[in-house]
């Protein structure tokens, strides 16, 4: 645990600043700039939303391949070339067939004027995600997981708060503004590829003898299905939001999204160094381990993703109020969407453990029912026929119902299944405490009722519950991990 500890700390650090830029790009900068022209922030989210679907369908799963199989096999550059290689006829395969279908595909997907115009920018970024991913999942297996990190956190939200600021100020056209911000993946893949250069010789070859292909191939087909149809998941709301409502509905539900979504950083900080661990740890089936690290994952998780609900459910009324009207109906989104990352977060890491196991199939039938949980729900609760339109669950709000009982149900069914093969579960009794503490912590600072403006409101609210919530660890020690990261920072 010392180097899941000590990189999983920097990625916290990481994963906060970029907290902060992302707020000041999606609740500041996004509404404010795009407010009279919403549809073009709807436009972005879409580009965003359909590059990173398509590129998982491109990378035919060799990330995965990647992690999985870089322990296993001493000649890496057999490996990194067959990676590149499927990811390469990949993305070839999809070019031949978007130009073959695109009327079609525009149908399928209800594309009108704006995104037709614009869909050659998800064609090049689809490319520059997919070599991106590449060389992300090629230095995690290289167990440096701070990088790749720093730069979707840092590099990538503080670039785009430059372009927004440039934008505002009208030294570039929104046409232009779209060109460099697919553009800085090119960047930050060039970034990648220079610091691993320094670890690793990466060198193509045709020769894979002393490698299982077969099974490789078996693999990457598995993970790919599963992959695509979690992606796809984790974008249906807005692409079917776009399809029943319209982008400006996009840009609404977006900004309210990214708030909920917040729960879910300690997970991406743990998880991105947990994964490699895990493909070590399952290759010599040391289940005490797993377990070990499967109910840690979940408890840090529960303790960090519990205070990110509390900081913005409390201060939900004074974050809204710096937005522009139109954007400011978005309460139950957030609401929604951060109950269901909670959730996620407290499963810990068995999306991991299924896919780095001899059980990966699993995650593919797993991801196929969330696939057809998510469609349904989002059809069912996104028009006004909604059966709960009296509850105001419908629209926006019936998209985030959705993707949040879709999610709920998808780690019920993993947790679950992880149990019965392996005979673990992500919960312990600090489990117990961690829930209770953050309750007790949440009623108190909620009766607080201040009025002293939103500024103030947020700042006096967070400073009192991040007080409490310090205290709790230290005095209870509810998880030994973050007790002893709070007493070193002290003690410095």
């Amino acid at each position: 645990m010392g180097l899941v500890r000590k990189q999983s700390t920097i990625n916290l650090l990481y994963l906060y600043i970029g907290l902060f830029f992302g707020a000041l790009q999606v609740v500041v900068l996004y509404p404010n700039i795009f407010n009279q022209n919403p549809e073009n922030l709807g436009l972005l989210q879409i580009i965003v939303a359909y590059s990173t679907l398509i590129s998982t369908f491109t990378l035919l799963g060799s990330p995965k391949v990647l992690l999985r199989f870089f322990p296993i096999i001493e000649q890496k550059e057999k490996l990194f070339s067959l990676v590149f290689y499927m990811s390469t006829f990949g993305y070839l395969l999809f070019f031949v067939l978007f130009f073959l279908f695109k009327i079609e595909f525009y149908e399928l997907i209800g594309a009108n004027h704006l995104l037709k115009n614009n869909f050659n920018l998800v064609i090049i970024m689809v490319i520059f995600l997919s070599y991106y991913e590449i060389l992300v999942f090629l230095i995690r297996s290289l167990l440096n997981a701070t990088l790749p990190l720093f730069l979707t956190e840092i590099f990538r939200k503080g670039f785009t708060i430059l372009l927004l600021i440039i934008l505002f100020f009208d030294i570039i056209s929104f046409d232009k503004f779209l060109i460099i911000y697919v553009l800085q993946y090119l960047f930050m893949s060039l970034i990648l590829l220079k610091e691993i250069l320094k670890k690793f010789k990466l060198r193509l070859t045709l020769n894979f003898t002393n490698i299982n292909i077969k099974e490789i191939l078996k693999y990457g087909f598995f993970v790919l299905l599963g992959g695509a149809s979690a992606m796809l998941v984790s974008k249906l709301d807005m692409m079917m939001i776009a399809k029943f409502l319209s982008l400006e509905q996009v840009a609404y539900y977006s900004i309210a999204f990214y708030m909920g979504n917040a729960i879910g950083v300690p997970a991406r900080a743990i998880g991105s160094i947990s994964a490699p661990l895990l493909a070590r740890l399952l290759k010599d089936c040391n289940i005490e381990e797993i377990n070990k690290l499967y109910k840690k994952s979940s408890l840090n998780q529960i303790v960090l993703g519990s205070l990110f609900f509390i900081l913005i459910w409390i201060n939900i009324s004074d974050l809204f109020y710096f937005l522009p009207e139109k954007f400011q109906g978005g309460r139950i989104v957030v609401l929604f969407i951060a109950l269901a990352q909670l959730f996620n977060i407290s499963t810990g890491v068995n999306g991991l453990i299924i896919t780095n196991s001899k059980y990966y199939s699993f995650d593919l039938y797993a991801n196929f029912l969330l696939l057809i949980l998510t469609f349904s729900s989002n059809y069912i609760f996104i028009p006004d026929s909604s059966p709960l339109f009296k509850y105001d669950i419908y629209g926006i709000n019936g998209a985030a119902f959705a993707t949040a009982l879709s999610i709920f149900f998808f780690n019920l069914i993993k947790m679950i299944f992880v149990f019965v093969k392996l005979k673990i579960h992500p919960f312990c009794f600090s489990t117990i405490y961690a829930l209770i503490s953050a309750l007790v912590i949440f009623l108190i600072v909620n009766q607080l009722n201040l009025n002293l403006g939103s500024i103030l409101n947020i700042l006096l609210n967070s400073i009192i519950l991040f007080i409490l919530y310090f205290i709790s660890i230290i005095k209870f020690n509810i998880s030994s991990d973050l007790k002893n990261l709070i007493e070193e920072k002290i003690r410095i």
